[in-house]
């Protein structure tokens, strides 16, 4: 066995000095730190050196602890609370490190990223001459971060064994989202108090999780859960047409869709669960492979939802409240009209959606700058609403607004060439992929129906639409790769 000999340090001595000194530093840092930062700092030299050697250790590091942002800011502010944009960027310069020491930095063409790059253009555009440019600034990196984690992720799944990357992502949103999950049905029936406007009925109260709010909570939670529901959905449907048991992970997927829709189900969010209901009813229409099955399911569906509902089978409360989301999807000028505290809720919303079609009216082609919402409110609220509420609670007029036409039809064309990928998807793949394809359609439902009363990105969630587009683009790969396949032979 190799000793250590007095020789082998004297030898050295310069590197021997620097070792000790490495240690002493590491020493001197432990004892003077408080157990939280060192914890921290460890977390920071892991994520450091493990996303030099796979990048996506930084990616999920930053899924894991992004939707922890609102809860670190009120609870634990000597954490930062942007943490996990911090291991994100730490996977970024890992990647870029990788590369550049191996030579190996190449800019791989992903899916996607052409209309993801026209976005992004319209929102620098936008940026011309804005009411408030660091505003702007940070709003627009938030969609480079998007496109970051499309180039890089992507980029991984085509250069790894893709299975084992997809599978690793998909089990930290399922570990997020379960935790999640868990903490909201806590919240919502099992602590007995939780904040007085969230009260619901004496000891039940609406889920908030870590973001401190139940409508993005509520919306996160539903993007998750359909993922996990096309999933099962896909292993489901093939057990089915082959006449065999499915899958283990079958009942993983199942288990992890089911809990979080429960915490979903806790935030007593009518946005996320009209998105949810979309989303479910989405992939039923997608999930036969010829159309026509699809649709007469889906009908089936709605016709069996309203029956039980005609049959007052379902909970009141529920229902009312389902039903009460018409009221926040329709616009009627406010100006003038009474405010009472039945109608104030709908009211506020319908004056900050005047207020961003007067900024779009102002700022016809490119807005009022990506961002700048808030900053422009001032000037064109309505005489009763003084007060801004960060955005417009409708994303595509708060989009409108700050970007202007240019800026939402990118963004509507980003859309359409994601839904018509996961349809290929879904039409030519079998297998787990094609679940994934339909849990994705799904995800993508849940964000865009509920972005109709409210916006979901909020609270480092657009991590993780960096990661459902990588994923998409993953899939399209998969299918382009299936049907040349098809062609040759």
């Amino acid at each position: 066995m190799p000793q250590l000999r007095l020789g082998d340090m004297t030898a050295h001595p310069w590197r021997t000095a620097m070792g000790v000194a490495v240690g002493l530093l590491c020493g001197g840092l432990i004892a003077a730190l408080a157990p939280t930062e060192v914890l921290l700092l460890g977390l920071l030299v892991g994520v450091t050196l493990g996303s030099y050697f796979e990048p996506l250790v930084g990616v999920i590091a930053g899924l894991a602890c992004g939707p922890l942002r609102a809860w670190l800011a009120l609870f634990a502010p000597q954490i930062p609370d942007q943490v996990g944009q911090l291991f994100f960027l730490l996977g970024v310069a890992g990647w870029l490190a990788r590369g550049l020491v191996r030579r190996e930095l190449r800019l791989t063409h992903v899916p996607l990223l052409a209309p993801l790059l026209l976005f992004l253009g319209a929102g620098l555009l936008s940026l011309w001459s804005p009411f408030d440019a660091w505003a702007g600034f940070t709003e627009w990196a938030k969609w480079v971060q998007v496109t970051l984690a499309l180039g890089i992720v992507g980029a991984r799944l085509q250069a790894v064994d893709a299975r084992r990357g997809v599978v690793a992502l998909l089990a930290t949103f399922g570990a997020v989202g379960v935790g999640e999950a868990a903490l909201g049905i806590w919240q919502h029936s099992l602590a007995g108090e939780g904040p007085l406007h969230f009260l619901i009925t004496p000891g039940v109260y609406r889920a908030y999780g870590t973001f401190m709010q139940p409508n993005p909570f509520g919306g996160f939670l539903g993007l998750l859960a359909a993922v996990f529901i096309g999933l099962a959905l896909g292993e489901g449907w093939q057990a089915v047409t082959a006449k065999r048991l499915p899958a283990r992970w079958f009942w993983l997927a199942a288990g992890a869709a089911l809990i979080i829709a429960g915490g979903l189900y806790g935030s007593w969010s009518r946005g996320a669960w009209m998105g949810f209901g979309a989303a479910l009813a989405l992939m039923a229409a997608w999930l036969p492979r010829r159309g026509g099955w699809g649709i007469a399911l889906l009908v089936v569906i709605v016709v069996a939802g309203g029956l039980l509902a005609a049959a007052e089978a379902l909970p009141a409360a529920v229902v009312a409240r389902l039903t009460d989301f018409l009221a926040y999807v329709r616009f009627e000028d406010v100006r003038g009209v009474g405010v009472n505290d039945a109608n104030y809720a709908v009211m506020e919303r319908m004056a900050h959606w005047q207020a961003a079609l007067g900024m779009w009216e102002s700022h016809f082609w490119t807005g009022v700058g990506i961002g700048n919402y808030e900053a422009a409110y001032p000037q064109f609220r309505l005489v009763n609403w003084p007060y801004a509420l960060g955005h417009a609670h409708n994303f595509y007029l708060n989009l409108l607004a700050e970007t202007g036409v240019i800026g939402l039809g990118a963004y509507l064309l980003l859309l359409a060439v994601i839904y018509l990928r996961l349809w290929q998807a879904a039409r030519r793949l079998s297998g787990w992929p094609r679940g994934l394809a339909l849990g994705l359609a799904g995800a993508w439902t849940q964000i865009n129906v509920h972005n109709l009363v409210d916006n979901v990105y909020v609270n480092n969630v657009h991590l993780y639409v960096g990661v459902l587009l990588a994923l998409t683009a993953w899939l399209t790969y998969l299918t382009l790769d299936r049907t040349r396949a098809g062609a040759a032979s």
